[in-house]
């Protein structure tokens, strides 16, 4: 099967809109998180090298080296993401007559859901480090693209809160609660604050058009 990330945009959205299951929600939200650091990408390589903005090139191949890092990162989350859904799947189709059985797919599942779980809360922490770097952009960068940078902060916005509810979905159901409540908690850090964060971006793209 082709890797998700190397198919067309048509393909992709093709089956995100069919019965199957993969790609759903999490996919989408890396390819939103993705979007919002390839834009990020585009700011600074629309500005460096640029005279005008001389004084900040340094600090513009800095920001492009952290966004293309993410954005790689994310990218290999589509597919990360469609693999432990299709794992979590597996286990739940996993025989039950027996007691022992029925234990061995208990734990399947319960393994399964923690690794549902980490996929999207890493997609989330991604997408919360793209709204920072969108800030950046926005302060430095040309403001020829300026317009850009505000996107980027909007679509990584959108991306970690579409993340954060993958990783509600998968802790509902899983009985160590300790580690529920531990990625619950870490989730709950990198969303303070980021609908003031992106507003603020949202704001000072705004005043600079």
């Amino acid at each position: 099967m082709t890797d998700l990330k190397d198919q067309s945009v048509q393909l992709f959205l093709d089956q995100l809109a069919s019965k199957s299951s993969t790609p759903g929600g999490g996919g989408a939200a890396a390819v939103m998180g993705a979007q919002a650091a390839a834009l990020v990408s585009m700011v600074c390589n629309l500005t460096i090298g640029k005279p005008k903005y001389a004084e900040v090139d340094a600090d513009m191949q800095a920001l492009l080296q952290q966004s293309e890092v993410l954005r790689e990162r994310l990218t290999g989350m589509i597919k990360a993401d469609a693999d432990v859904f299709d794992d979590v799947m597996a286990a739940y189709g996993l025989p039950k007559e027996t007691e022992s059985e029925k234990t061995s797919r208990s734990a399947a599942i319960q393994d399964a859901l923690k690794a549902a779980t980490e996929v999207p809360l890493a997609c989330a922490k991604a997408c919360a480090e793209t709204i920072r770097l969108s800030q950046i952009a926005a302060e430095k960068g040309n403001v020829n693209v300026i317009s850009d940078a505000g996107v980027a902060a909007m679509a990584g916005f959108g991306a970690l809160k579409s993340a954060a509810l993958n990783v509600y979905i998968n802790t509902g159901t899983l009985k160590d609660r300790a580690f529920a409540e531990a990625r619950l908690a870490e989730l709950d850090m990198l969303l303070q604050g980021a609908d003031s964060r992106t507003e603020a971006v949202y704001q000072l793209v705004k005043s600079k058009l």
